[in-house]
């Protein structure tokens, strides 16, 4: 487990989920330039292995963890998602349909080890804020009754 300091308490994020994040990462990285450039690329000379290029901006931060990191990469996996979709329903019979599926499986693996890897953290900061606003609201309280010399308020 890894614990996280952004919060007063620790949080334990799973350091198997990250793991698997970041190796579905590579491994989509590496399987869009491989399909793009050796196995099944749409002609010869395409540019379209450029693709793969902004997941490479997402590799130290999901490697180090970072939760912020792990939720813009979640969304921009997204388009990798779809593009394999969008692959299998349109390109013709052949290689390039087997390729798109497993560009959805490694986007989805990563998609689903993301939000699982960020949830505990998302969970502790809507229960920080919670508490933070219930705070908020007795001190308002306190301060009322003490204006009004009601000592009976807070039992």
């Amino acid at each position: 487990m890894i614990t996280s300091a952004d919060h007063e308490k620790d949080i334990k994020l799973s350091a198997g989920l990250q793991r698997v994040a970041l190796i579905s990462l590579i491994a989509l990285f590496l399987w869009c330039l491989a399909w793009e450039i050796f196995l099944a690329p749409l002609r010869p000379g395409s540019l379209l292995f450029l693709k793969a290029v902004p997941l490479v901006f997402a590799f130290r931060g999901v490697s180090k963890g970072s939760l912020y990191t792990m939720q813009w990469a979640s969304m921009l996996v997204l388009l990798y998602l779809m593009e394999g979709v969008v692959r299998v329903a349109s390109d013709p019979p052949g290689p390039s349909i087997l390729m798109a599926w497993v560009e959805i499986f490694l986007a989805t693996t990563f998609f689903i080890a993301a939000i699982m890897y960020v949830h505990p953290a998302k969970r502790a900061a809507r229960a920080a804020k919670a508490a933070k606003v219930l705070l908020k609201a007795e001190q308002v309280a306190a301060t009322k009754s003490s204006a009004r010399g009601d000592t009976d308020t807070l039992k």
